[in-house]
């Protein structure tokens, strides 16, 4: 799905239309799971490296302490500026 969803960003559709195309949600991943995993290896509280707000809740609300959100930082290059751009302006990061 996420070579179909670049094919279609390679014709111009954003990161977020070509997932909403091809009937994928914005955000796939499973904080449930990731969340289970760092309890199985006995992680208690972890530094988060994100942009993503909505991660950092996703995985408060499955109960893991997040003690820092670290950011990225991610210059606009002409690859990626649209890119960024998008996940600024509709999915809410924080760049």
């Amino acid at each position: 799905n996420k070579l179909r969803a670049y094919r279609l960003q390679d014709q111009g559709y954003d990161t977020v239309d070509a997932n909403n195309r091809l009937g994928l949600p914005t955000e796939a991943r499973d904080f449930p799971v990731a969340a289970r995993m760092l309890e199985l290896l006995g992680v208690h509280a972890i530094r988060l490296m994100t942009n993503n707000p909505a991660k950092v809740d996703a995985l408060a609300a499955e109960g893991v302490d997040i003690a820092e959100r670290v950011p990225h930082r991610l210059p606009p290059n002409p690859h990626n500026a649209r890119y960024l751009a998008t996940k600024r302006d509709r999915t809410g990061h924080l760049l």
